[in-house]
């Protein structure tokens, strides 16, 4: 395993807390919920019975997968964006000998580490982690790859931490970082029942909420935080007239919170929140044309109807 890129995270972390958290409404960005714990415990929603992304795309992949490279024949380079575990790239390359080169791009170190352990196991693969944020990443690997265009993966609805026009813009940086005959292949978490998406975002064992609630710990242990976990909790909310889950830590009294690398103090009123994610959520059609309007030509498209996925693939022209 080589690494190309590593910015300094902790100095991201305290510049971005110290934003956010002095705005109105106060945030935290979803990206620092991925400590070496946090990503434990994202692994573990991913096996909640509430959470079906993550089995609904292994499914598709393991289903689609011969199809995928038989519409690919060229490709020798996959860039995947956020891999977690890398357990979905490994059922996707089990569907080709080919020799391939993998990109992978995350702000977690720990969620790289694991994904190239994972992939030790394929011996047509040969693995690049690049650290830091998706569009640092693109721009490396734009550079290193200008004739080979490569197969670029952006699974497990990870589209939909941004809003609309962010995510349009990483939908044409990605266009942009691609020559013709390259692709995207995309998963995406489509609208469904309302009670289904609380279940997922606010499970019944409390493990999504432990996610949630760790960023307050992460500062503490990095940042000399004070804050004090027993005072606030977790909430979900969907929003359907922005088609997306929202999540919140949500002070439940008043306090004051020091935060001593930062030399700031927040005072909370009870109910206060911390927005720290947003989750959107797409139709099967809407998102074709989201492709297209990115500059894409949609090729392809697969759907979990149960679990109400969608997986697409999509070429650079």
């Amino acid at each position: 395993m080589t690494t190309l890129l590593t910015p300094s995270s902790t100095s991201l972390f305290a510049r971005d807390a110290r934003h956010y958290l002095q705005l109105t409404p106060r945030q935290l960005p979803s990206q620092y919920l991925y400590d070496p714990l946090g990503s434990a415990l994202f692994d573990a929603i991913c096996e909640l019975p509430w959470y079906g992304i993550t089995r609904a795309e292994t499914r598709l992949l393991a289903a689609h997968r011969d199809e995928i490279f038989a519409q690919l024949p060229g490709v020798t380079r996959i860039v995947e964006l956020g891999p977690g575990d890398g357990r979905k790239l490994r059922t996707l390359v089990e569907g080709t000998s080919t020799p391939l080169i993998a990109h992978l791009i995350d702000v977690s170190t720990v969620a790289l580490s694991r994904t190239a352990q994972t992939l030790s196991e394929a011996g047509n693969v040969t693995v690049l982690t690049h650290e830091g944020p998706f569009e640092h990443g693109l721009d490396q690997i734009a550079r290193v790859t200008p004739d080979d265009p490569p197969l670029v993966l952006l699974l497990g609805s990870n589209i939909g931490n941004f809003d609309p026009p962010a995510s349009m813009a990483l939908l044409r940086r990605i266009r942009a970082s691609l020559t013709r005959g390259g692709a995207l292949l995309i998963g995406a978490d489509l609208v469904k029942p309302q009670h289904q998406l609380l279940l997922a975002y606010d499970d019944p064992l409390g493990v999504s909420a432990a996610f949630n609630l760790n960023v307050l710990a992460r500062i503490n242990r990095e940042l000399g935080g004070d804050f004090d976990l027993r005072a606030f909790r977790h909430r979900a909310v969907w929003n359907a007239a922005c088609s997306r889950m929202e999540m919140f830590v949500v002070s439940t009294k008043p306090q004051r919170a020091r935060i001593d690398a930062l030399d700031l103090d927040i005072d909370f009123a009870e109910g206060e929140a911390i927005w720290t994610e947003s989750s959107y959520k797409y139709t099967a059609e809407g998102l074709t044309r989201w492709l297209g309007d990115a500059g894409f030509e949609p090729a392809a498209q697969w759907l979990d109807c149960e679990a109400g996925f969608a997986l697409s693939l999509a070429r650079a022209f």
